[in-house]
């Protein structure tokens, strides 16, 4: 019988195709605007000074990642409300496309709601049958060992971005194998966002980046 899969899939289509060496080359300065428009949805703070050297900080954007009120509604009604659940897939669906983007793994612009070549599922989960509704309280802490193998594996996945760069400015294609790397990290990163912080499976996140 073949291992069931973890209930978080991700994936990105691989390009097999020359990729825009112009975007690429400015892609840094060519994301500004989406990755403001990100900021807007996820919450972020701006600070400025005024003329009597003071700071003024003001928070813009909506509230990010819902964590904390699904976690009490989890303890304590064991409940999970659909728009929270659909919020934050949504989201993560949104900043995985801008991460993609940036990671060079696709030329196209970001879209605010269409899926474009970026794949993230998970489903909706039966509370009472699919969550322990204590476990919520410790999970952040549980996946430690994964935050210490992503600093890692972010590294690698930075170095990778960096070569692609230069393959893409002289070849135009994304190189597979490092194309392969920088997806596993980003597959392992969402596994662990969603055991640890949207708290959406009690599947603990698996040590591997493959799917």
């Amino acid at each position: 019988m073949e291992p069931a899969m973890y209930p978080v899939q991700f994936s990105v289509e691989y390009p097999d195709r020359p990729l825009d060496r112009l975007t690429t080359f400015f892609r840094l300065f060519v994301a500004i605007p989406i990755l403001i428009v990100l900021g807007g949805v996820a919450g972020g703070t701006w600070e400025w000074s005024t003329q009597n050297d003071k700071v003024a900080i003001t928070a813009a954007g909506a509230g990010g990642l819902l964590f904390f009120a699904p976690l009490l509604m989890i303890v304590f009604r064991q409940k999970y409300p659909r728009w929270w659940f659909d919020w934050n897939l949504e989201l993560l669906r949104f900043s995985n496309r801008v991460g993609v983007y940036l990671a060079l793994m696709d030329d196209r612009y970001p879209s605010t709601d269409e899926r474009q070549a970026v794949r993230l599922d998970y489903p909706y989960p039966d509370v009472p049958r699919d969550l322990n509704r204590w476990l919520p309280l410790v999970k952040w802490l549980l996946a430690l060992p994964h935050y210490i193998a992503l600093a890692f594996l972010y590294l690698a996945a930075i170095v990778a971005v960096i070569v692609a760069w230069f393959a893409i400015l002289f070849t135009g294609r994304y190189p597979r194998g490092f194309f392969d790397l920088v997806e596993g990290v980003i597959r392992w990163h969402n596994r662990v966002v969603a055991y640890a912080f949207t708290l959406v499976t009690d599947q603990y996140p698996p040590f591997h980046m493959t799917p």
